[in-house]
């Protein structure tokens, strides 16, 4: 009996991590523009979305140095957007401490001088977390635009083919010696100097967005 008891006991405590870890996954989706609302019935529209995973959503942004674009915010928050809907794409069972090294990896694949309107856009980057994490895409639709420009690439300006859309503070949260190594590193657009202006703009978010903090990517030791 003794034995039997507390093998019950060790099942059931393993069955409380297990639900403990068990967390869905949401993609959070934003409005770019109120012209969505009559664009959408059609299955188009400027969309915006985060991934939503144990009570965080994290998303992917635009800026001009080699470091971390992936930033988190609280959930259907997401500054400058309009928040629209939420979709469950499924449900995982992993600690927050490995989602958290898991999101750090995503990080050094995702910096921000690498966001391209077209192909690597912040739709892109939910997309590929939720099939890395689920195995399923995001619905089609939040990302339709991008990929009919990219069939139609040739009839686009050039200069819209490769900017990326700046919606989000441009600054990279790091200790301060993490932040000397970043200068001498950094060299946004083949300058070998960041001056006073960017600095600030670099570790400063910008108004409004004081919820916004930018995942650190993990280094390849």
């Amino acid at each position: 009996m003794g034995v039997e008891d507390a093998s019950n006991s060790n099942s059931s405590s393993q069955c409380d991590v297990d639900d403990k870890n068990n967390t869905l996954v949401v993609l959070n989706v934003y409005d770019l523009t109120p012209i969505n609302n009559y664009m959408y019935w059609f299955g188009f529209g400027i969309f915006h979305s985060g991934i939503e995973v144990h009570g965080k959503e994290y998303g992917f942004g635009a800026h001009d140095f080699p470091a971390s674009g992936v930033f988190e915010v609280e959930p259907r928050k997401c500054p400058g957007f309009i928040y629209r809907c939420s979709i469950t794409l499924g449900q995982i069972n992993m600690n927050p401490s490995e989602f958290r090294t898991f999101i750090e990896n995503m990080a050094g694949e995702y910096y921000g001088d690498t966001y391209q309107l077209l192909s690597k856009n912040c739709n892109h980057f939910t997309d590929d977390v939720s099939y890395r994490l689920t195995g399923k895409r995001i619905p089609g639709w939040v990302n339709r635009l991008a990929k009919l420009g990219t069939l139609c690439s040739c009839l686009l300006p050039e200069s819209f083919q490769v900017t990326g859309v700046k919606q989000l503070p441009e600054y990279h949260e790091c200790s301060e010696d993490e932040f000397v190594e970043s200068l001498s590193t950094a060299t946004p657009h083949g300058s070998t100097e960041i001056d006073d202006e960017q600095e600030k703009h670099l570790l400063s978010p910008s108004a409004g967005a004081e919820d916004v903090t930018f995942v650190k990517e993990s280094r390849v030791k």
